[in-house]
């Protein structure tokens, strides 16, 4: 596994290695054999094994024999064989301690999210093939570091906005590449102003004290925030984290819920990235995963309790008004 460096910054490893010495083993499942050996490719040249694990019917018929510390799918398009394999999947690399990655499409987002409940994986949404190899690394440090298992909070949120880094360094390392297209810049800029649609579905709200302002003022200060890309370059007031607690408290107040493509979205950041900040959000408590009780293939993004209570004593304390005219 990846072993802590010696010396220097506290994000610093050597090469992947397992438990024997040896380079970190990836195993590569999609339907394309044009990717497979793409991903291959990229991983062997940064030190990792690889195995061709073949297409991801693979995973549905006959037993699932993981042939790494890492299981790399690709599922850009679902159909229900597809997620029939992820959920098996799912299943069996919780229990094994593998780490998985999911590389799928914006159209096949909610999907995937939904199907992959227990393995806790990283979901990339149309990377770029430098970010397929950062994403091994990442994995692979996240549970052979013991600092960073043994992270606070704000060092874990630290972390995340390294990532941010590492991304845009990625991004960088495509643009350069003659047969590459940076697709997450350019994913943000396209659905930059989409909203999933509502519901209108309450799922049992509990009002809060204070209570919340008018779900009209949040959507304000959400258009307020996005404007701002109009006029100077939007990376230099990408705050994640916040854009999301926005949306979800106007999602609160209107009882409609969002969709994990929808909240990516609200992030004004590269899906994947957005992913993540979803993920450690729900980790800290901030965020709840819930289920769609009437379709298992669905899942949903709401506020925790204490994250409602929190936001509503924030526009207490900054005497937004209760109701105000759109």
């Amino acid at each position: 596994m990846v072993q802590a460096g010696q010396k220097g910054s506290d994000f610093s490893y050597d090469m992947a290695q397992d438990s024997a010495g040896l380079p970190a083993r990836v195993a590569i499942f999609a339907d394309r054999p044009r990717v497979r050996d793409s991903i291959a490719e990229d991983l062997t040249g940064a030190g990792f094994r690889t195995v061709d694990g073949g297409e991801v019917s693979a995973l549905l018929d006959g037993p699932i024999t993981l042939l790494g510390d890492v299981v790399m799918v690709d599922c850009p398009v679902l159909d229900s064989r597809a997620l029939a394999s992820l959920a098996r999947l799912d299943m069996r690399v919780a229990r094994s301690g593998a780490q998985l990655i999911v590389s799928t499409s914006l159209d096949a987002l909610d999907d995937v999210f939904a199907a992959l409940d227990q393995s806790q994986p990283q979901i990339l949404v149309q990377p770029s093939r430098a970010e397929r190899v950062v994403a091994v690394g990442r994995v692979l440090a996240s549970v052979s570091n013991a600092r960073v298992r043994e992270m606070g909070e704000e060092d874990r949120l630290a972390l995340i906005r390294l990532s941010q880094q590492v991304d845009s360094i990625a991004q960088q390392l495509d643009r350069i590449s003659l047969s590459e297209t940076p697709q997450a810049a350019r994913l943000s800029d396209e659905v930059q102003e989409y909203r999933g649609p509502d519901n209108g579905v309450s799922g049992g709200f509990r009002p809060t004290h204070p209570p919340l302002p008018d779900p009209r003022t949040v959507r304000q200060m959400i258009s307020a925030r996005q404007a701002r890309s109009r006029f100077f370059e939007g990376e230099l007031f990408a705050d994640p984290a916040w854009d999301m607690l926005l949306d979800l408290t106007a999602a609160y107040a209107e009882h409609t819920r969002v969709s994990v493509t929808s909240l990516c979205i609200a992030a004004g950041v590269p899906a994947t990235t957005a992913l993540r900040w979803v993920k450690q959000m729900v980790d800290c408590g901030i965020f709840e995963r819930i289920a769609d009780t009437s379709d298992k293939r669905r899942a949903f993004i709401t506020l925790s309790d204490s994250s409602v209570e929190a936001m509503a004593r924030y526009f207490a304390e900054i005497e937004i008004p209760l109701a105000q005219a759109a």
